[in-house]
């Protein structure tokens, strides 16, 4: 029986003692990098400051914001501005066209970079390499004011586009492109992709770098081609990228923002340029009505977080990848 009753108290001994010493080089572990938390910390101050002390802001939801009440007297109305938002059929129609655009972007968002930076990989020439990375780059550091006025110019009556058109006799007139509703959704996805492709490309193409340059010798040995090569070496060797990418951006499927839709949008498209983040600046800003706003900035918010965690979720289970 002592034998028996000695067994348990030395394991829970052991669990002890490894607990004590974990939690020893944990903060071991702390001191030894010091310096690098202290360097970290500025980023989390702001990361607090600027986006986690705002939540405070979402009580205006559920209120009849009021601005010049103090945060006492405001009336509290529950959730009253989600259902009004819920019974308003603009709402549907916004949701729709922010769906639409964010699969869109999402899709060609994805698959132009990736096929950018494979193909810019098996570029042999340094310089040519170079100069096309550059160029592919600068598009991103462009604000969106003088993307909308180049697509704009490009796609109006007179512009290169309808020019083209028109040479190869493929239209017999110029075609009002920017008064089309339904072209609107492709219009902005394709400026979207022409500003961002090749800014979205550098990640995949710093993760090619890191792929095993005796994989590539051992599939030319096995008689593998450039095509095979990119789809059996290449493409697994970033497949982690990918879908650590791909869940971060599904989490952001309803946040795509309003710039380039208020910049490229007008009235004669405006049932398919209006996005949330816009119906939300539109009602809480220009007509002051905070709450509504807010509540449409906070169904934005959650529905993004859910997005984020079933995606993670899912990916988890089948693909065995995931951000958390």
């Amino acid at each position: 029986m002592d034998s028996q009753s000695a067994i348990p108290s030395a394991g829970r001994a052991n669990a002890t003692s490894a607990s004590t010493a974990g939690k020893r080089s944990f903060w071991t572990e702390i001191v030894r990098q010091k310096y690098l938390y202290l360097m970290s910390l500025p980023f989390v101050i702001w990361l607090f400051v600027f986006n986690y002390v705002p939540i405070w802001g979402w009580t205006m939801a559920f209120q009849n914001y009021k601005p010049a009440k103090s945060f006492i007297d405001q009336k509290w109305v529950g959730f009253d501005q989600f259902r009004t938002l819920f019974h308003d059929d603009q709402f549907y129609m916004v949701l729709r066209n922010t769906l639409a655009m964010s699969v869109m972007g999402l899709v060609a968002g994805f698959v132009f970079p990736i096929v950018f930076a494979v193909l810019l990989n098996e570029v042999k020439g340094v310089a040519f390499k170079r100069v096309a990375q550059t160029i592919s780059y600068l598009p991103h550091f462009v604000s969106w004011v003088v993307v909308a006025g180049i697509v704009t110019n490009m796609l109006s009556l007179g512009g290169v586009v309808n020019h083209i058109l028109v040479w190869l006799h493929i239209i017999d007139e110029p075609i009002q492109f920017m008064a089309k509703p339904h072209w609107f959704w492709g219009i902005v996805t394709g400026a979207d992709i022409w500003k961002e492709t090749g800014w979205n490309a550098i990640i995949y193409l710093a993760a090619i770098t890191g792929i095993d340059k005796e994989l590539y010798e051992a599939a030319r040995v096995d008689g593998a081609g450039r095509f095979r090569q990119m789809w059996n070496v290449t493409l697994p060797g970033i497949r982690s990228t990918i879908m650590v990418l791909f869940i971060m951006s599904i989490g952001h499927l309803l946040s795509i923002g309003y710039e380039k839709q208020m910049l490229l949008g007008n009235n004669l498209v405006s049932d398919y340029s209006q996005v949330l983040d816009l119906y939300a600046l539109n009602y809480g800003i220009k007509i002051a009505h905070f709450s509504y706003g807010t509540a449409i900035s906070m169904f934005n918010s959650v529905i993004s977080i859910i997005l984020l965690f079933t995606a993670n979720g899912l990916f988890k289970k089948f693909a065995k990848e995931s951000i958390m």
